[in-house]
């Protein structure tokens, strides 16, 4: 190999290219937040959509079920802060938290019985790559054998908030060592399972550009550098785009990003702009691996396969100015499902498949405690509507599918359809969800005959309240991990 020259500063050629094109990339990046732009904001519609017969919804053309289940994967370190107590430091492993990895057989049938024949699940690449460029796929292959025996398709996440320790996430390195080892982890699952993969390169580039580049609650826990990390982890999902794609050229691409809405403050109308500019923002991600913006990154259309959206009940909010003093802001920003400012998800879908034209599918979704058949009654009716209505809507995945320990406090979280596994790989199961899953399966069922989609009553009470504890909890654990 021919060696690269070096500055004087001892940096090669290529590093120095990579920061520049960092550097002109983040100031597109400013320049889209900048924007001026009429806010869109709508009430609640509880208008009956009428089926368009030239676009019925099909069981799934890109999945082998509609209806997914994802296990959480999260594989990220906590910060090294006093709040932290006995956490701070702690490496997560969700997989291994909830045993997942000790019981994917039996996971996996669980969900073949539940008629979920396709999941989203994680490769933890901490566990793989321990030195560099030496690979252990020992972690992996039970769960691809668990897959190929069970008939389960699975798409996996190849980085899913966490990275080995002594890489630099900031440097043109990360990227050569993430796309080496997504080639590694593609060869294996395709040597396993055969073609085509399917994999997430990068999950939720727009959340972990802000909560690890801007907010500092998660790894690396930067702030003000939301832009560069965007920049850098759409220069990652590229590279690993390409490996994968050498090794299988078939390979399914899946995006996992989150859909958001941001309305102007009522009592602050001329914020307006600054609310859209922020609420467009959740588009840049994407736009970048299109190569819509900042095409110096490498961006290309094609890189945009199957788009998957990640939607909660925190995700839609009221702007604040973040210049404004605490004093001042108003506390109650979160924009639950009844609440007029709320923007109905169906739109957002909508909205997400005008812009990019690929098949959609709802990649996260899920509630905690006694309102999950009501959340899934609630998201289900939103994606039947959406379907309705002309979007290519191929999947929807329940996340978690499992309950999960929390971050930072091991708490049980109750958001799954079965609960936490016991020494024999039994889990209960939570039958008000299992019930309801079931009727949205046979709505599904009957949309796809019908050409109709059927609205039902929703207990939009239940809701706003479990949204309101979501809320709480969530503003809670990061405030303790930025301390």
């Amino acid at each position: 190999m021919r060696p690269r020259s070096r500055d004087s500063s001892g940096e090669t050629a290529t590093h120095i290219k990579s920061k520049a094109i960092v550097k002109t990339s983040l100031q597109k990046i400013r320049a889209v937040a900048d924007v001026n732009r009429d806010v869109y904001i709508i009430g609640m519609s509880s208008t009956l959509v009428k089926t368009d017969d030239s676009r019925v919804p099909a069981e799934s053309t890109a999945f082998r079920s509609f209806w997914m289940g994802g296990f959480e994967c999260s594989t990220h370190r906590l910060p090294r802060r006093k709040a932290m107590r006995d956490f701070a430091g702690v490496r997560l492993d969700l997989i291994a938290a909830t045993r997942h990895d000790e019981f994917a057989l039996q996971d996996y049938a669980r969900l073949q019985s539940a008629g979920i024949r396709t999941v989203r699940d994680g490769v933890r690449w901490y566990l793989i790559e321990k030195s560099r460029y030496r690979y252990d796929f020992s972690s992996l292959e039970p769960m691809l054998h668990a897959a190929r025996e069970t008939k389960t398709q699975v798409i996996w996440d190849l980085f899913h908030y966490g990275w080995p320790d002594g890489i630099n996430i900031w440097g043109a390195a990360f990227v050569e060592r993430f796309a080496r080892f997504a080639r590694a982890t593609a060869e294996v699952i395709l040597e396993e399972t055969g073609a085509p993969i399917y994999v997430v390169p990068v999950n939720e580039i727009s959340f972990v550009a802000w909560g690890g580049g801007d907010a500092g609650f998660l790894n690396p826990w930067a702030k003000g550098r939301g832009p560069e990390l965007k920049a850098q982890l759409v220069r990652a999902a590229i590279a690993a785009i390409e490996a994968v794609r050498e090794v299988d050229p078939s390979a399914r691409i899946c995006h996992a990003e989150p859909i958001i809405h941001i309305a102007v403050d009522p009592d602050h109308p001329e914020e307006a702009a600054a609310a859209e500019g922020y609420r467009q923002s959740q588009f840049q991600a994407l736009d970048m691996i299109g190569g819509r913006m900042c095409r110096e990154l490498g961006g290309r259309p094609e890189y945009l396969d199957l788009i998957g959206v990640n939607y909660y009940s925190n995700n839609q909010w009221i702007h604040q100015d973040p210049d404004t003093p605490p004093s001042r802001r108003r506390k109650d920003v979160l924009l639950f499902p009844s609440h007029p400012l709320h923007r109905p998800v169906r739109e957002m879908l909508r909205e997400a498949y005008d812009r990019y034209r690929r098949p959609l599918f709802i990649a996260e979704t899920g509630i905690e405690g006694d309102a999950r058949p009501s959340w899934l009654r609630y998201i289900g009716q939103e994606a039947r509507v959406a379907a309705a209505a002309g979007v290519e809507l191929e999947g929807l995945c329940l996340y978690p599918i499992v309950d999960y320990p929390g971050w930072g406090d091991n708490r049980h979280c109750y958001a799954g359809l079965w609960d936490y596994a016991d020494d024999e790989g039994r889990r209960e199961i939570y039958e008000p969800l299992a019930g309801e899953l079931t009727h949205q399966q046979h709505l599904w069922d009957i949309q796809r005959r019908d050409h109709r989609a059927i609205e039902e009553r929703i207990n939009m009470d239940k809701l706003d309240e479990a949204a309101r504890q979501v809320d709480v909890a969530a503003t809670k654990s990061r405030t303790k991990r930025r301390e």
